[in-house]
């Protein structure tokens, strides 16, 4: 799976950790930046993976910061990314398995690199579910995103 990831300086000290263990499970990275702890916006990185994903680049992206919850706001404002926060395994893969979630966002300033590490794997492995439930709660979703692009 070809995966996106970006960060601002907060998210970088993870992002290698991040990178690693995408290609240690076989995963194409497509590598959106930042390359330093230098200053800069997250909202910058978090449109350009969500951009990714949404484009079909990239099937998911991972986007870190320092607390995930900017990157996470960010990256919902471009149309066809479901991006959550998830500080845990379980959120992750549920994430995907119910609401098909397309891209992580992490906190690097809340969790370390071993429990980032679980996480990016539990995210990459899970899938849509694809249960009649699931999809119905996913088009009502999608609708919204829909009506308020200014597409219904």
């Amino acid at each position: 799976m070809r995966v996106a990831v970006g960060c601002d300086h907060a998210g970088f000290p993870l992002k290698d950790t991040v990178i690693e263990q995408l290609q240690s499970l076989g995963h194409e990275v497509i590598d959106c930046g930042t390359h330093s702890t230098e200053a800069v916006d997250y909202p910058d990185f978090a449109q350009a993976v969500a951009e990714k994903v949404s484009g079909g680049e990239a099937a998911r992206g991972i986007v870190l910061c320092g607390s995930g919850v900017g990157a996470t706001v960010a990256a919902n404002k471009v149309v066809g990314v479901r991006a959550c926060l998830c500080h845990d395994t379980y959120s992750a893969h549920q994430g995907v398995e119910h609401d098909d979630l397309n891209v992580l966002c992490l906190g690097a300033r809340v969790i370390g690199p071993e429990l980032a590490r679980e996480i990016v794997r539990a995210f990459v492995g899970a899938q849509f579910s694809g249960e009649e439930r699931h999809r119905r709660r996913l088009n009502k979703v999608l609708e919204m995103e829909k009506k308020y692009a200014g597409e219904a």
